[in-house]
């Protein structure tokens, strides 16, 4: 069985949350196969060798499972990317549009070095503009997007368009 299909079968749905019509795309119970979670980190490592990554940037907040992870086994700093007023530090921020509305998150001032290659990690893309806001942040502080690793992609809602303007480097490791 490929990693693909582990995760697949292993990621659980949950329909109308969190609000009707959505269907959840829920990666808590990979956490109940260590041996799975393994290979994830193993396969992200092996993908994110092929660049050469300063950092890695998780987004709150499932993206903080596996981004930690990765970042210690590269050896490389691990740096939150979290919703508007969740740091307690000065910060740098980038607002961007929800299907209602709009959202901000946001990362420590101090933390992304200029002409640094950083890799952003979540554990889902869907329209890709969380991402994407991160990827601008990144842009501002004068570092650079290495690529963009996801466990699961809704591939159907095509958020891969708007991130390839950053980097061409984008790892999906199970997409519907």
């Amino acid at each position: 069985m490929t990693l693909e299909e582990k995760i697949k079968s292993t990621v659980r749905d949950v329909p109308n949350f969190p609000k009707p019509g959505i269907l959840f795309k829920d990666i808590t119970t990979l956490f109940e196969k260590p041996e799975l979670c393994n290979e994830i980190v193993h396969e992200i490592v092996k993908n994110a060798k092929q660049k050469k990554v300063d950092a890695i940037i998780g987004i709150e907040s499932r993206g903080f499972l596996f981004a930690p992870i990765v970042a210690m086994q590269l050896g490389v700093p691990f740096i939150m990317a979290r919703k508007k007023g969740k740091l307690p530090y000065k910060t740098i921020s980038q607002s961007y549009a929800l299907e209602y509305g709009e959202a901000t998150i946001e990362i420590n001032q101090d933390v992304i070095q200029p002409n640094w290659n950083i890799l952003i990690h979540d554990d889902l893309l869907a329209t890709g503009g969380t991402a994407e806001a991160v990827a601008k942040i990144i842009e501002k502080e004068k570092a650079n997007v290495a690529g963009f690793c996801f466990i699961i992609s809704l591939s159907f809602l095509n958020g891969e368009q708007k991130l390839t303007k950053y980097s061409n480097h984008i790892i999906n490791l199970a997409a519907y």
